[in-house]
């Protein structure tokens, strides 16, 4: 028998009142406007990630980072569809904004969880270190998805991120794409950046025990310059598993990170599966006339710069 095909994954994510759907070489945004009404803007990946595919775990930083690009052009596109011209945001304004989140978010799970986890260790002589420092970012981040959990409007965009599961996975499960099909799949999925970033928690403290640090700011300073691998390697963890979730042990390894994702994800309305499947519909749409046409030796016009769809 010949080698085991390469799954081909959809990847997205929820943002304001819609949901960005990405695949191999486009990504698309749906939002439910004010008005109701459905809006899809389609674009080309960048496909920064494809020239390192063979390169383990730098495939996963490369490709981190193309995602996080995607999300906040995503996210700036989907927030100016909700508010008048005069109030609308720049993408440069929403990178400026999503950097500052992530130096904050770094200094309060990578930096206070070290120090934290030093002080922890020094009191309780049988705790090891690394144990402690990963114990504090855990409970840091559980209690800190459970507190945003309980904001009105991010409860909404966590009912977005259900249906951006349910539609993917009606997708890869072979169904007709309808917010009633999609509806009967649960809102747990094994590559969804909560499973991620729980990977990231359990190889941070593995990786971890190998960088020997006495002094608390040699053990920051390590902690800082060690996120691209530990993401690289959390990624490869992830992307292993997904190709192996018909094995019985591979999704008991995976069901805490499923069981985390009920903090993130809420049960979405049928009106919000449609928009999931609406953005889904967008980038399968463009990627099969993609196939059409290279197979006829025509290239498809550049989606970039312009909406493909649109109500």
């Amino acid at each position: 028998m010949g080698a085991r095909p390469e799954p081909r994954y959809m990847g997205g994510q929820a943002v304001l009142e819609g949901v960005m759907m990405r695949g191999e070489s486009t990504w698309a945004v749906a939002v439910r406007t004010p008005e109701g009404d459905i809006e899809v803007d389609v674009r080309e990946v960048p496909g920064w990630s494809d020239q390192y595919r063979r390169f383990p775990i730098l495939r996963g930083v490369v490709a981190l980072g193309e995602s996080l690009s995607l999300g906040y052009r995503a996210l700036t596109w989907s927030a100016n569809r909700q508010v008048p011209e005069d109030e609308q945001v720049s993408e440069r304004a929403m990178g400026v904004a999503i950097t500052i989140s992530m130096v904050l978010f770094s200094g309060l799970f990578i930096v206070l969880p070290a120090i934290a986890g030093k002080g922890a260790s020094g009191l309780l002589d049988f705790l090891p270190f690394e144990f402690a420092e990963g114990l504090v970012r855990l409970l840091l981040f559980v209690a800190y998805l459970w507190a945003i959990s309980l904001i009105g409007d991010i409860r909404r965009v966590f009912m977005y991120h259900g249906a951006e599961h349910k539609a993917i996975a009606a997708y890869e499960n072979g169904v007709e794409l309808t917010p009633e099909t999609a509806d009967q799949f649960t809102t747990a999925h094994v590559r969804c950046g909560t499973n991620f970033l729980l990977t990231v928690m359990v190889v941070a403290i593995l990786t971890y025990t190998f960088v020997p640090a006495d002094d608390i700011w040699e053990i920051v300073v390590s902690r800082v310059l060690l996120i691209p691998v530990i993401a690289g390697l959390a990624y490869e963890v992830i992307r292993l598993a997904a190709k192996n979730m018909h094995r019985a042990w591979v999704r008991g390894l995976m069901k805490p990170g499923l069981l985390l994702q009920r903090l993130t994800t809420r049960e979405p309305t049928l009106d919000q599966l449609e928009v999931a499947i609406a953005s889904l519909r967008a980038v399968l749409s463009v990627e099969q006339l993609r196939e059409v046409e290279a197979r006829a030796g025509r290239r498809v016009p550049d989606m970039r710069s312009r909406p493909a769809f649109g109500t």
